[in-house]
């Protein structure tokens, strides 16, 4: 079977830096895949790779086995992937509705006027994604008064709202308040099934409640790939990412 998402001798320079060397990943269909690594690791750069935000030194990106290497970020999010940032990239001054309607609309092809679509032709399907991800009861209340664990789950929403094929998930717990994290947890969890999700995370508790694959990346190259016990004991991810000594 085709993989959801893969890339094949994925490189970046940036001068004399080298931030991603040779970089061959596959993400599989309906996959729970985590990508972990210290901080500089490149796993930023990565998905500026895999979404068209960087155009790459060497290497291939292929969607659904096809080659979107060089396609620009809209046109990968119309062939779905879309991603959501460590930082938000809401509209503080619309309400959750406006911007579900929003994101509803452009990808229905019905324009961005989303004063005339929110009671339109999209408002069932933004009442649905509102109620999955627990923001029925704040449609109406503008997004920068919201809790920050709201707006990272309206954030989660909006990439939904584009349907996505392969989801990728940078950071989706940063910042929030411990008594939040639970709902992004149960919203990643309760994500369809063939959804491919590639979370990026420094969450360990996350990342091993949620993946059933983890991908290690050390200076832009990858370490190790395997499942999460496996990951867990490896005396090479505990002495780079863990920053343990490794003995013996």
């Amino acid at each position: 079977m085709t993989a959801a998402l893969e890339t094949r001798g994925l490189a970046k320079r940036f001068g004399g830096l080298i931030a991603t060397s040779d970089v061959s990943f596959v993400l599989e269909r309906g996959a729970r895949h985590a990508l972990i690594g210290p901080n500089g690791a490149g796993k930023t750069t990565f998905i500026n790779l895999l979404t068209g935000v960087l155009a790459p030194s060497g290497g291939t990106v292929l969607l659904a086995g096809e080659d979107v290497t060089r396609l620009k970020p809209e046109a990968r999010v119309r062939r779905g992937l879309v991603r959501t940032f460590q930082i938000n990239q809401l509209f503080a001054d619309l309400t959750p509705l406006e911007t579900l309607a929003l994101a509803v609309g452009e990808r229905l092809g019905q324009g961005s006027d989303w004063r005339r679509r929110v009671g339109a032709s999209v408002a069932p399907e933004v009442d649905a994604i509102a109620r999955r991800f627990g923001l029925a009861d704040v449609l109406d209340v503008r997004t920068d008064t919201l809790p920050y664990g709201k707006q990272r789950l309206l954030e989660i929403a909006v990439a939904f709202a584009c349907a996505p094929q392969v989801l990728l998930l940078d950071e989706p717990a940063a910042g929030v308040p411990e008594a939040e994290r639970r709902d992004i947890l149960d919203a990643i969890a309760a994500l369809p099934a063939d959804v491919s999700v590639l979370l990026i995370e420094h969450d360990m508790d996350l990342v091993f409640s949620f993946a059933k694959r983890i991908s290690v990346l050390v200076d832009g190259a990858l370490l190790v790939e395997g499942e999460p016990r496996a990951i867990a004991g490896d005396p090479r991810v505990r002495a780079v990412y863990l920053g343990e000594a490794s003995h013996g």
